[in-house]
């Protein structure tokens, strides 16, 4: 078994905390179906927000989904002028038995424009 990355993000519509626990929560089952993995095959995940996303922490949603044994952090990247905004990103470690080729990374809504390689959006 080997262990992976898996990147994704997603876009909100507005920095409510509602939305913010919603689209986060959506983002982490979505990559955690499109992989095939459970709680237990977790090691971390890393969340990070632009700086424009202020009203809740995206670990509350891993909690809030059950993920009470996974570590979770939390970052604000860094302020790009051209970056896209309101942008909620992952990066789940995990061990799995997939190889690199057959992960599936994760781009929801408007943070599809982020890897439109990954997502068909090209």
């Amino acid at each position: 078994m080997a262990v992976r990355a898996i990147r994704g993000a997603t876009q909100l519509d507005v920095d409510e905390r509602g939305h913010l626990l919603e689209r986060t929560a959506e983002l982490v089952q979505a990559v955690l179906e499109a992989n095939d993995l459970e709680n237990q095959d977790l090691i971390s995940i890393l969340f990070t927000v632009t700086s424009d996303l202020r009203s809740e922490f995206p670990a509350v949603a891993g909690r809030q989904i059950g993920l009470t044994d996974v570590p979770l952090m939390c970052m604000q990247e860094i302020p790009v002028p051209h970056a896209l905004p309101r942008v909620v990103r992952l990066m789940v470690h995990t061990e799995t038995d997939r190889s690199r080729d057959k992960i599936q990374h994760v781009y929801l809504h408007g943070a599809v424009a982020l890897r439109p390689d990954l997502t068909g959006a090209q």
